[in-house]
């Protein structure tokens, strides 16, 4: 078995902007498709701040990293960098804690085009995140001697 096969991946993503938020799954799918990881386990919660609680549940599980996306969109009075900022927050003490990587895509975009061309096939946050993923649990592997 190779190294790439043998990587447990799990992606968390928000319904959120669920068109956007679909686009990005595609772009990570698409790389764990080239890395010969084939079937991702998927879980969908209903938003951005929901996404460390379900990554936290995965890293404690075991798997090897967990590729965490969603879509924020817009300006005033919902605080959407709140949002993502308390979301990356989340995510980076679950990492600390559990010491297994959080890979973050989630996109903080002031409008729908702006979330679209971080999301489409050239420019896909979610493939960067999922590349982010693999690196990251392989150099962990890497380092505890695995």
């Amino acid at each position: 078995m190779s190294e790439q096969e043998a990587l447990n991946l799990a992606i968390v993503i928000a319904r959120s902007n669920q068109e956007i938020s679909r686009r990005l799954l595609r772009g990570a799918v698409d790389v764990l498709a080239e890395q010969g990881i084939d079937e991702p386990e998927v879980h969908w919660v209903p938003g951005a701040l929901d996404i460390p609680v379900a990554a936290l549940a995965l890293a404690e599980r075991g798997v090897d990293a967990v590729i965490c996306l969603g879509c924020v969109i817009g300006v005033g009075p919902q605080a959407p960098d709140y949002i993502a900022a308390e979301c990356a927050s989340g995510l980076v003490q679950v990492q600390l804690e559990t010491g297994v990587p959080c890979a973050f895509g989630v996109l903080l975009a002031f409008d729908r085009e702006q979330a679209l061309a971080a999301s489409g096939p050239k420019n896909n946050r979610g493939r960067e995140a999922a590349e982010a993923g693999i690196e990251m649990a392989r150099v962990l592997r890497t380092i505890q001697g695995g």
